[in-house]
């Protein structure tokens, strides 16, 4: 079965669990929020024990039947959730889930966790028997021309009624950040008890909100302004800005420089692929000025830098992650820090 996050909650409500779970996608928010739904129904259905795997270089496969099939002494059923960082389990991997999902275990519920497929992966044997006995859950990006009506549902259900005016302004600040989005909404709910918001009111609060300043770093670091985004970014720290929201903001430009470099690299005009990308019209001259100053390696190695940033965040890696999305600006700038094989180096000792 394939799903949409949307059609998760009526399918967790319907009944008994499925065995597998996939979860696909590269919005944080949604994805986390699907991976909280299912646990939720989970526990509620007697699995009380989670184990988590993580399938990166080097993992052994064989661990994942162990797991599934074992049960500790003080629980009877379990979550096994594997988190594959590059969405390709490798031959052995794909060989080891298209066995476990033949023949499943009663007491364990596995979930696994993934960025978005590509196209070619979403028709591997894996997922197919994933979708043939399970459920194939993918989550799709907010297109700008969407995001509008996603606030205003987010806000429905919140019990706000929002005028189209401060819909409008909230979107245009948050320009496609869902998890900034989400915890704007939060506020909301605490600042607005009488559920009514207009134009004014959204701008006032909005303003108020440091969590904006993330945008304020990006546009600096796209624009190659070193000094000015490193002291936007150690203001950030000392705010308690969440390192998440951080590095959800530079990934997302960072991926849409890689999706715009390789277009072009591959006969596309540099404004067709960022219209087909989606690409916000104000921020068009940012995005062409940095796929100027950074050439395409440069820009793969920021994006292993980033995941590392990401292991380090949920403590998977042993590093500052300040220190190192302080890194990651500075190649944003185009100014020299560490050299391509020092950082791959540095990644893999961490």
């Amino acid at each position: 079965m394939r799903l949409k996050t949307e059609q998760l909650a009526s399918h967790l409500s319907q009944g008994p669990l499925a065995p597998v779970y996939l979860i696909s996608g590269e919005e944080p928010l949604l994805v986390q929020e699907a991976i909280d739904a299912i646990r939720r129904a989970a526990r509620s259905q007697g699995y009380t024990e989670r184990e988590q795997l993580h399938a990166e270089t080097g993992f052994d496969w064989n661990v994942v039947l162990t797991e599934a099939n074992s049960l500790s002494l003080f629980s009877e059923k379990k979550i096994l959730e594997i988190r594959i960082p590059t969405g390709k389990p490798g031959d052995k991997g794909s060989k080891i889930l298209q066995e476990y999902v033949a023949n499943p275990s009663i007491d364990t519920l596995m979930l696994i966790i993934t960025p978005k497929l590509e196209s070619a992966t979403t028709r591997s044997k894996w997922v197919k028997a994933i979708e043939s006995q399970g459920v194939f859950i993918q989550s799709w990006p907010v297109l700008p021309n969407q995001l509008p009506r996603w606030i205003n549902q987010r806000l429905q259900q919140a019990g706000i009624h929002a005028s189209s005016q401060a819909i409008s302004i909230l979107a245009d600040r948050v320009e496609g950040n869902l998890l900034a989005a989400a915890q704007e909404i939060e506020k909301l709910k605490l600042l607005i008890p009488d559920g009514e918001v207009d134009g004014d009111t959204m701008s006032t609060i909005v303003a108020d909100s440091a969590r904006f300043n993330v945008f304020s770093l990006v546009d600096k670091a796209m624009e190659g302004e070193a000094q000015s985004a490193c002291r936007t970014l150690r203001g950030l720290r000392d705010e308690g800005t969440e390192a998440t929201i951080i590095l959800w903001a530079l990934t997302r430009e960072l991926r849409t420089l890689i999706k715009a470099s390789d277009a072009v690299a591959g006969g596309d005009h540099l404004d067709w692929a960022l219209k087909n990308i989606g690409v916000w019209e104000k921020r068009k001259p940012l995005v062409k000025n940095a796929i100027k100053r950074l050439p395409p390696n440069q820009l793969k190695h920021m994006l292993r830098l980033a995941g590392g940033i990401d292991r380090a965040i949920k403590g998977m890696r042993k590093a500052s992650p300040w220190d190192d999305l302080t890194t990651l600006i500075l190649m944003f700038c185009g100014t020299p820090t560490l050299h391509p094989q020092n950082l791959r180096l540095a990644l893999q000792e961490s």
